[in-house]
């Protein structure tokens, strides 16, 4: 190992993780290409819990087991995002988890707390509302992929079920979120935060 790629390796374990600083794969999408995945299963994002899809936004309790699905979106696994991303860029990828500053998915926009909230006609709504209108140029046929930590994050269900609710008609949850895409060993980039 270089000393330069052995400092950055140093630096980036003490800051985040060493496993969120792979510096030996690429972070722009257009250099996901490369990798090649398996339709294999990351993380629990394909696991049946047996709980119901609901309609209406989760109030609490967002650190629990989700559904398989969500009305008004697609759920996609980590292969279908690799595939995604690598086949059209104009995808927005929406990181929603809470709290601070944390590796996401390359290239995503970091929409803190974009899944909390009690209906579809609160302030947070109208937000979300504006900033998918700029992120998509205005088109509600735009895909637009709602991610958070795994599948027992309610965060990226609830955003997914807001967007829907807004009238996009390519909603994407990506339910395993970053714990999968981690655990597939793809790279990882800080996460900008986007509002």
């Amino acid at each position: 190992m270089t000393r330069l790629k052995w400092v950055a390796v140093t630096l980036c374990a003490a800051t985040l993780s060493l496993a969120a600083c792979q510096t030996s794969r690429p972070t722009d999408r257009s250099q996901l290409a490369s990798i090649a995945l398996t339709d294999r299963v990351y993380a629990d994002e394909a696991a049946d819990w047996g709980i119901s899809p609901r309609s209406t936004l989760l109030v609490g309790g967002y650190h629990a087991r989700t559904p398989t699905t969500v009305p008004g979106a697609r759920t996609i696994s980590t292969a279908d995002l690799l595939r995604l991303l690598t086949a059209d860029p104009s995808v927005v990828l929406v990181d929603v988890l809470g709290g601070s500053a944390h590796p996401g998915l390359p290239q995503s926009v970091w929409l803190v707390d974009a899944g909390l909230g009690k209906s579809f006609d609160d302030p947070l709504q109208a937000k979300l509302g504006d900033r998918l209108a700029q992120l998509t140029g205005g088109d509600r046929q735009r895909p637009v992929v709602f991610y958070c930590l795994s599948a027992e994050c309610w965060l990226s269900y609830n955003a997914s079920l807001r967007a829907a609710a807004l009238g996009y008609r390519s909603v994407l949850w990506y339910r395993g979120g970053i714990e999968a895409w981690k655990a597939a060993g793809l790279p990882m980039a800080p996460a900008v935060a986007g509002w």
